[in-house]
């Protein structure tokens, strides 16, 4: 008897994020490429880097850096962050046991949950919050337990924190500076976090990824600075954002020994390890300081530009302490809720905008969207000109 060709057929996959479709970001940029709109919305600038940058990243090549690097990173790169970090924060990380070079700053964050984090465990993330924390979390089989900051002020409420914490709290995830709302927690909020973790086995994330973007000469109050955070915290920075090279991928997490071996353990089997001339390109171009310590100023001066030209605008700013980015209330443009607005800024106005509302998971509606000033001025200034027609 002859044999007949087997079918095809795909089998059926039982998806581990059945609730997960094309994040907002995606969708909207892509609105804003369809429409000619000017993209406010994704969180990157359209400016080029220093070329100083790109030009190690070339030497760096030339000169045969393009073979695997250390699993951990390269160790001038490590050193430098450790250096960095005791300068500005005033803790020492052991450059060999308690830096780890990442590729950018959401792999950082999905390997410290995966380290960390069983089926049963909870994790409290603040609402709103970066779009990866809870996607993350279920994949590692933990149990989201969402905290909203407060409205309006968007500053942690300490009072729902400690009644979301429980003996099954194994990790929380905190943001600063924020985003979406920009605000930065002061030093007394981090102190006050501390104390609440002291008695609990609870781990922490801290989302520093805007770390050098904190305006009106207010300082980054980093979890590495609190004796007692640092010791129970996985510190996430970005190279991304500090340099202009979003799409380079690049960031680095600082945690004690015992976390990092853990955390390594998993990063060796999901991304191994990151571009090597990338790697010696930016622990080069660290040697100076200037770039991220200018940094402030320079973003500030972005911020005032644009904030200038919104009150020209029947949109209303909400303050912005830190980040690229700018929160309005539309209240007095459309009653429209969040999603249909942006869709309807991007469309007939040709500003592409990001809901407030799609950093809920229960979509809470405030009449905010999200602007994003990390663009040239020229861009900017057209933004706002389509803006002062609402």
């Amino acid at each position: 008897m002859q044999a007949t060709a087997a079918s095809a057929v795909t089998p059926t996959v039982q998806s581990r994020l059945p609730q997960v479709g094309t994040t907002i970001f995606t969708v909207m940029s892509a609105l804003a490429q369809e429409t000619g709109a000017v993209n406010l919305g994704q969180g990157f600038p359209d400016f080029d880097c220093d070329p100083a940058l790109p030009a190690q990243v070339a030497a760096a090549m030339q000169e045969g850096l393009n073979q695997y690097p250390p699993m951990a990173g390269v160790a001038p790169l490590r050193e430098r962050v450790a250096a960095k970090i005791e300068a500005l924060y005033g803790h020492r990380y052991d450059a060999g046991t308690e830096i780890t070079i990442t590729a950018g700053a959401t792999q950082a964050i999905l390997t410290a949950v995966l380290c960390c984090v069983h089926p049963g465990d909870e994790v409290i993330v603040l609402e709103p919050c970066y779009d990866s924390y809870a996607p993350n979390i279920e994949l590692a089989g933990g149990t989201v337990v969402r905290v909203p900051l407060q409205p309006g002020s968007f500053r942690p409420d300490f009072t729902r924190i400690a009644a979301a914490l429980s003996p099954k709290t194994r990790l929380m995830i905190v943001n600063s500076p924020h985003n979406p709302s920009a605000t930065v927690w002061t030093r007394a909020e981090m102190q006050q976090l501390a104390e609440l973790l002291a008695p609990t086995q609870t781990l922490l994330i801290s989302d520093e990824v805007y770390e050098h973007m904190v305006f009106d000469g207010q300082p980054h109050i980093s979890a590495a600075s609190i004796p007692a955070l640092a010791a129970r915290t996985f510190v996430v920075s970005s190279f991304g954002k500090t340099y202009h090279v979003t799409g380079w991928k690049v960031g680095y997490v600082a945690a004690p020994a015992v976390l990092s071996a853990e955390f390594r353990k998993v990063h060796q089997f999901n991304v191994f390890t990151v571009n090597t001339p990338v790697q010696h390109a930016l622990a080069r171009y660290m040697a100076d300081p200037a770039p991220y310590r200018e940094l402030p100023a320079f973003y500030q001066r972005k911020r005032d530009l644009f904030r200038e030209g919104l009150a020209q605008t029947r949109l209303k700013p909400l303050h912005t302490q830190g980040s690229y980015f700018q929160l309005v209330d539309y209240s007095a443009v459309s009653s429209l809720p969040e999603g249909e607005f942006c869709l309807w800024l991007t469309r007939e106005m040709g500003v592409a905008a990001i809901p407030l509302s799609a950093f809920y998971a229960g979509g809470f509606e405030q009449g905010l969207a999200r602007l994003c000033f990390a663009k040239r001025d020229d861009t900017l200034q057209e933004a706002l000109r389509r803006l002062q027609r609402l």
